[in-house]
């Protein structure tokens, strides 16, 4: 089902490098590739003067000492987080204590639901629990400084307290790790909800933005479209679940080794989530039934 996708994975760019990407807008690879950030986190410089750093990326001496570099004789007012993940929102301390600019976020960092009984949070090493904004932001909050305004938009679903934002009047939006051009997004319980990362696509739909710049990766054009296409490859996906739990009962390792076909084995742990979000959503939704609370380790059927 990826290749309903027109994924772009070519990102020509080098860690430390300074490119604008857009008017008022410069780009800083952070040194940080691997199977879930692509070739790294992408931090940005909005504005010129007095500036707004978004994303500020992960706390490595080399991208801290980059960005520093890109902003040398201007201010940085305001540090902006779409969410904390280690490697969007560590390094935002640091750059704090360098500049005095003031951190915000929607808020530190919580799960999208309580841990069921015995059950452990198979993502918690990516989440930056020491994460405390200055100030937090609510849906539609604004944020301005000289010659751009950003509002936050509340797109919870990938973690519970993620963020995008537009650059209001630049046709522009900074979607974080919700719609990257590179890959679909992880969204992984009990961080992460399905039912809320579906809603927030839809939110995202219904705007007018047509060129996101992402957390990873390179920039998403003809977003509307873009946005389409990760509903129908949801919806698809949820579709392929129920035709599978239609032949019986069955458990997450077997749906992962019949729909995820030809998967890179070291995203199978987080197809594995992916699945488990969407069977969450299923057991919501009164689609399907499982023996206790949907679990990883659970067995799972239509609901009749």
């Amino acid at each position: 089902m990826a290749d309903e996708i027109p994924f772009d994975r070519t990102l020509d760019t080098a860690p430390g490098r300074v490119e604008r990407v857009a008017p008022g807008v410069r780009r800083i690879l952070a040194p940080n590739p691997g199977p879930f950030t692509f070739t790294g986190t992408c931090t940005y410089v909005i504005g010129e003067g007095r500036v707004a750093i978004l994303d500020p990326g992960p706390d490595d001496p080399a991208h801290l000492s980059a960005l520093l570099d890109a902003v040398r004789g201007e201010t940085v007012a305001h540090i902006l987080v779409t969410h904390t993940h280690r490697d969007h929102s560590t390094a935002a301390v640091a750059i704090r204590d360098k500049t005095a600019g003031k951190v915000l976020a929607e808020g530190p960092h919580r799960a999208a639901r309580p841990l069921h009984r015995g059950e452990t949070n198979p993502v918690e090493a990516g989440a930056d629990r020491d994460f405390k904004p200055d100030h937090r932001l609510r849906d539609g909050d604004a944020v301005e400084g000289p010659g751009y305004v950003l509002e936050a938009i509340a797109t919870p679903g990938h973690t519970a307290n993620h963020l995008a934002f537009a650059l209001r009047g630049a046709d522009c939006l900074f979607s974080g790790d919700h719609v990257m051009a590179w890959s679909t997004s992880v969204v992984a319980p009990p961080d992460g909800a399905m039912g809320d990362y579906m809603a927030s696509l839809e939110k995202l739909r219904a705007r007018s933005e047509t060129f996101y710049l992402p957390g990873h990766g390179p920039p998403v054009r003809n977003a509307p479209d873009f946005v389409d296409r990760f509903i129908a490859h949801r919806n698809a996906r949820e579709a392929a679940i129920l035709r599978r739990l239609e032949r019986g009962e069955t458990d997450i390792p077997s749906l992962v080794q019949a729909i995820y076909i030809g998967l890179d084995q070291r995203l199978h742990r987080a197809a594995a989530l992916t699945t488990l979000a969407h069977l969450e959503n299923l057991v919501e939704r009164g689609r399907a039934a499982t023996e206790g609370a949907p679990v990883l380790t659970g067995r799972y059927r239509l609901s009749r």
